[in-house]
């Protein structure tokens, strides 16, 4: 079963890393728990971050993070899998459109696999470097 779910997870990164969404979106259940961190930015709404639940949650979320940033694909530095779960360590880079300034970050993000679907996806970062991307030097 971990093997299967790695491959998921593998397919999901590589579908986002050339911007299918909606690739990405079907491969999550239907009531998908979604949860990345809460940025706070004094003056500045960031969105995206709050929990999402469900696919049509989930695709505002790829909108609102479109809208706002311009990802470079994730870097993978590790994956962990026991059970239902998968576990990804890596580096995400990035540019904030209104203000042209680039932010960079390790992450951890846990996914929760039944039935060959993304039930639940759990996002850890440190917000400080989107949050300081938004402000103007």
């Amino acid at each position: 079963m971990s093997e299967k779910n790695v491959d998921i997870i593998k397919r999901m990164f590589e579908a986002f890393g050339r911007g299918d969404i909606p690739a990405v979106l079907g491969m999550f259940s239907e009531d998908i728990e979604f949860q990345s961190p809460v940025t706070r930015v004094e003056h500045v709404e960031i969105s995206w971050s709050h929990p999402r639940r469900g696919r049509e949650q989930v695709a505002q979320y790829f909108k609102e993070l479109a809208e706002k940033v311009q990802p470079e694909p994730f870097e993978v530095l590790g994956t962990i899998a026991q059970g239902d779960k998968v576990v990804v360590e890596g580096r995400n880079r990035g540019r904030v459109k209104s203000t042209g300034r680039t932010y960079e970050h390790d992450w951890v993000m846990i996914f929760t696999l039944r039935e060959g679907k993304i039930t639940s996806f759990r996002h850890y970062y440190d917000t400080a470097d989107v949050s300081a991307a938004f402000h103007s030097k």
